[in-house]
């Protein structure tokens, strides 16, 4: 019997989720890709080559939707033959940047939505679906080195990024005394050259006060690729042993 490996990534339509994708393309792999726009360059992709790719357009501000599209994954997993599943929660939105005060409340509902509210219900059915199985288990979030530091504009992302830190850390400490526990990591990927970063360098300065810094950022190629912090993060779960509850920074291994 082949023994396969599921991964479910949420953010794949472009960016870090996207190159995820790509480095993991494998006969024996089964990947399910969640994002609100569908990538098809990576369907075309996983076609040619005959890979189960599944592409589950969702919203994540909508926790309704969230929950049905993990029904519907979990249904459709054979745990018999599972060597390992995996869960991304890549998906995050940067925006409002601007101090709290100026910002809308929907904006605010949404940036927490997306950024932790939908990590957490993600996580919740994963342990659950997953609770009576023995296979290796692991779920990664991605993180931000603004979870440490406040930035003049960023509240909302570093709030919820800090969030997502001490959410990574509470479940490796209640996996620890589990029958078959899952893995929570917390990673910190540093600066990137995707479409955040454009929204970031486009930001008005009374805004975003370090508008300036992150221009500079780009002008000089100080930005790292989604593919480089992929292949990072890959050989980091599959070849690494994991710390239950750590938060990883890409510091650490650059």
């Amino acid at each position: 019997m082949s023994y396969l490996k599921y991964f479910i990534i949420t953010g794949t339509s472009r960016g870090l989720g996207e190159s995820i994708v790509k480095q993991i393309m494998d006969k024996n792999h089964t990947l399910f890709c969640i994002s609100r726009k569908q990538n098809n360059e990576l369907k075309e992709m996983a076609f040619e080559q005959g890979i189960n790719l599944y592409y589950f357009s969702c919203d994540l501000q909508k926790t309704e939707e969230i929950e049905k599209v993990m029904e519907r994954i979990f249904s459709s997993i054979d745990f018999s033959n599972a060597e390992g599943i995996y869960l991304v929660n890549n998906a995050g939105m940067i925006d409002p940047i601007k101090p709290i005060g100026k910002a809308s409340p929907k904006e605010l509902t949404e940036n927490i939505h997306v950024n932790l509210l939908a990590p957490m219900l993600l996580s919740s059915y994963f342990i659950r679906h997953t609770a009576t199985f023995e296979t290796k288990k692991v779920i990664v979030n991605i993180s931000s080195g603004a979870a440490n530091r406040p930035r003049h504009g960023w509240t909302a992302y570093s709030s919820s990024k800090a969030g997502i830190d001490m959410f990574t850390k509470s479940v490796g400490f209640e996996q620890e005394t589990v029958d078959n526990p899952v893995t929570m990591i917390s990673f910190s990927p540093g600066v990137m050259d995707t479409e955040m970063q454009e929204v970031i360098r486009k930001t008005n300065k009374e805004d975003f006060t370090e508008v300036e810094q992150f221009i500079e950022f780009n002008d000089k190629g100080m930005l790292r690729s989604p593919d480089f912090v992929a292949g990072v993060i890959l050989d980091l779960i599959f070849n690494q042993e994991l710390i239950n509850g750590h938060v990883y920074d890409i510091k650490s291994f650059v």
